[in-house]
């Protein structure tokens, strides 16, 4: 079992920039592909940033590429998402979520998720 708890979310102007952090517990973090993902009101739930265990391997959504990096701490039990150069578009509940196994860019394969963070980015 992996419990997930994002913080870092708030209110930013466009342009600006936030971290997100998602803190796990457990001793077998390093196992798990960690992804981030994203719900704005009355749409579905979409992928942003995906990593890799070991960190080595990222993949991005292309509405984030080149703003937004993922990376993540084993030692600390933590991944982040840094987001630059926010749009308005870019306002969500961000979500981290965990699966056993590689990469990927789809939900329904992630096994666990956190409670989401609120990004509101403003014109």
């Amino acid at each position: 079992q992996v419990q997930l708890v994002e913080s870092g979310g708030g209110l930013v102007q466009a342009g600006g920039s936030l971290r997100l952090s998602c803190a796990a517990s457990g001793r077998t973090f390093s196992t798990y592909a960690m992804g981030w993902f994203r719900q704005a009101p009355g749409k579905e739930r979409e992928f942003v940033g995906t990593i890799s265990g070991s960190g080595g391997s990222t993949a991005y959504a292309a509405s984030v590429k080149g703003r937004f990096t993922i990376s993540r701490d084993n030692a600390k039990n933590t991944v982040y998402l840094q987001t630059n150069s926010l749009k308005p578009e870019d306002t969500a509940v961000y979500y981290c979520a965990a699966r056993t196994g590689g990469i990927s860019s789809r939900p329904y394969e992630y096994n666990y998720w956190g409670q989401g963070t609120q990004v509101t980015v403003s014109s």
